[in-house]
């Protein structure tokens, strides 16, 4: 029998890890000192929002992303909770919402304003009241709008419908209450009809959250697991956590059968909680280590090995906590395809880590950006809390693209040929004169309210443009940079002439209508 060596082809085997160079770093940031195993840090498009340490009660920092630097030890804090903050993340479908949860038994949405915060914000949108000791966790739902979940020390899973017009919530829609010791993590499959929770008695469950009953529940004794992923639509778990030896362990499972891993993983004797993260888009997984300088990536897939060691990260420098950035906040540009923040605590220091396949084009690879889920929801809250389901709405990551919604969008009129509304009155005498006199208008105005206009122009304009707002968009850095700002301002100016030719036409037929409105009247 002949050997034959097992060669795999991946298109990812040379990623590598960048770090942020010195100037584009976050210094001086108070970082926390708490001892919870959480993330401490989370990210989006326009901010970062780290927990941090504040005298008299919790707070955490909501830094806009363009602002690198040393920050000022006065810059303001989001301070309302009267314990110290223990998790914070933001809304995936508002960028300007976040929701956080503490030691004071409770959570609380904040709205963040626009501009750069001048004082400290003290004001919640809502607080959610419900729970009897301190709150360790807090989740959106991946698809449904204002749903979001949390589980506290009192070993309950409680799920909010923000969608009210309460400021303070005291009842949440459900509560799971299944678990028999502190919950340690919590994780959504892709459509967010399963949620899967970690234990400190070391089972995983898979649960309906509707019905707030576990299908199924692992109680494999060579694997006590700390941590939970789902891993999108390949239907399999990944948990990490230590063995019988307390090696630091990886354990992949099926969904549908919990009894025994399809596969086990050791990796080292150190301590430190490892916090996986997963990339649907590529099948790759991250594996970061509390108190780690490296971050292990590997290739995951149906067939055997499922888990393929592609290399890893090496710093000196250790993690506290890590953020990661949505996939719509990534460089494509420079073909980046995941983003950490890690948080440094014995240097003050939040570093941005860029991981980058290589390529010799700066053209959009298609090949490495399949669409992926947008910020706009597939579901309203009460249509998920009756039952139904939906897979994420999915956009492109090519520049200037539109949303690929499986929901039908509103028709557009093409850009020349919309004009402003008219009234009724316009209408029926323009269809008497062209009864009478045999004459016909160019082009009809059409029935659209203007808001309807102006919604779609808006709309137009965040599809080709992105704005120009200076807090969005910082001045550029690199050559590159000052290359895609170019091509930017160069669509800008087009979008501005296509609105002016526009208005020019509007205004000509509204000229045209009331001459014929004038005529009409000197024959009456």
């Amino acid at each position: 029998m002949s050997w034959h060596p097992q060669y795999r082809s991946s298109k990812f085997r040379h990623v590598f890890g960048k770090p942020a160079s010195k100037e584009n770093c976050y210094d001086s940031v108070p970082i926390t000192r708490s001892v919870h195993d959480n993330h401490f840090c989370a990210v989006n498009p326009h901010f970062i929002a780290v927990v941090t340490e504040c005298a008299g009660g919790g707070a955490f920092l909501v830094i806009p992303l363009h602002q690198t630097g040393k920050l000022d030890p006065h810059y303001p804090k989001v301070c309302g909770h009267r314990g110290n903050v223990l998790d914070v993340k933001w809304n995936p479908f508002d960028d300007f919402e976040i929701a956080s949860c503490s030691e004071d038994a409770t959570i609380k949405i904040w709205s963040i304003p626009n501009q750069l915060l001048t004082r400290n914000l003290t004001t919640c949108k809502k607080e959610l009241v419900g729970h009897v000791r301190r709150v360790g966790l807090v989740e959106w739902h991946p698809t449904a709008a204002n749903i979001l979940f949390s589980a506290g020390y009192d070993y309950k899973v409680m799920i909010w419908n923000l969608d009210t017009k309460e400021s303070v919530i005291t009842s949440p829609v459900r509560t799971i209450s299944c678990h028999q010791d502190v919950i340690l993590s919590m994780s959504f499959n892709t459509n967010g009809s399963l949620l899967a929770t970690t234990c400190k008695d070391r089972k995983i469950r898979v649960i309906d959250p509707r019905a707030g009953i576990v299908l199924r529940e692992a109680s494999y004794k060579g694997h006590r697991a700390s941590k939970v992923l789902f891993l999108g639509n390949l239907k399999k778990l990944m948990s990490t956590g230590t063995s019988r030896w307390n090696n630091r362990q990886v354990a992949l499972w099926d969904q549908d059968d919990l009894s025994v891993p399809l596969m086990e993983e050791d990796l080292d004797g150190s301590s430190g909680v490892l916090f996986p993260f997963y990339d649907a888009d590529t099948s790759m997984l991250y594996l970061v280590g509390k108190g780690d300088g490296n971050i292990r990536y590997y290739e995951v897939s149906t067939n055997k090995p499922h888990l393929s060691y592609l290399t890893e990260y090496r710093s000196y420098n250790p993690q506290k906590g890590i953020g990661v950035m949505p996939k719509r906040g990534l460089d494509v540009s420079s073909c980046e395809i995941f983003r950490f923040y890690k948080l440094i605590t014995t240097k003050s220091l939040i570093e941005p880590i860029s991981m980058i396949v290589p390529r010799r084009s700066e053209s959009y690879q298609e090949d490495i950006y399949p669409p992926t889920a947008g910020a706009q929801p597939s579901l309203m809250a009460q249509e998920w809390l009756s039952g139904m389901n939906r897979e994420p709405i999915l956009v492109s990551l090519r520049p200037g693209s539109e949303l690929l919604s499986p929901r039908p969008l509103p028709e557009e009129r093409p850009v020349f040929n919309s004009v402003a509304p008219a009234s009724p009155q316009l209408l029926n005498q323009a269809e008497k004169l062209t009864a009478e006199d045999g004459w016909r208008p160019s082009s009809l105005p059409e029935k659209t309210p203007r808001w309807a206009g102006e919604h779609r122009l808006e709309e137009k304009r965040s599809w080709l443009t992105n704005g120009f707002d200076v807090f969005e968009c910082p001045p550029p850095k690199t050559e590159n940079e000052l290359l895609q700002m170019y091509y930017r301002q160069q669509e800008e100016i087009r979008r501005l002439r296509e609105l002016l030719t526009q208005r020019e036409v509007q205004a000509k037929q509204l000229e045209l209508e009331i001459k014929n409105l004038r005529m009409a009247s000197e024959q009456l």
